[in-house]
This record gives structure tokens, sequence and C-alpha cells, in this order.
């Protein structure tokens, strides 16, 4: 279940973009610059995973990240 935070988290590897126009998931320990997730927190955006996988995050809708992950569906 995604959760909303408003920071980045300490111990998460995956954070989603909740923007009902851009579900996205990204990869933290992939980042890259144009995964823009300061842009995501400031904005409001930001959800975590229970659990913290990408499994999870697919079967709540999230795409992933076309520049930290691969299997992007866009």
């Amino acid at each position: 279940m995604a959760t909303p935070v408003s920071s980045r988290p300490p111990s998460n590897r995956f954070l989603g973009n909740s923007d009902s126009n851009n579900l996205e998931v990204h990869d933290l320990r992939n980042e890259n610059r144009n995964c823009q997730i300061s842009e995501i927190l400031r904005a409001g955006n930001a959800v975590v995973f229970s659990p913290d996988t990408l499994q999870q995050a697919r079967s709540e809708g999230y795409d992933p990240c076309h520049w930290c992950l691969s299997g992007s569906t866009r």
C-alpha cells in the first residue's frame, strides 16, 4: 500500500510519484538527475510502498521510471 511522504525516506528503495498524470516509481539506489525526485517531494506527490518492492509498486499501477529502472510501458 502506498503511503504519502513529505521528505526523502531514509531507508526505502522505491519512491512513487502519485501525480495522477504520472504514476511512476523510482529506484532511489539508482537515481538519475532526470528523475527529479526533489520536484516530486516539493509537489507533495511522493509515496513509499509497503512492502518496499518494485513488484508492490507495479501492482498498485505505478510504471517504472525510464531513467532509473527499465521496463517502462510509456
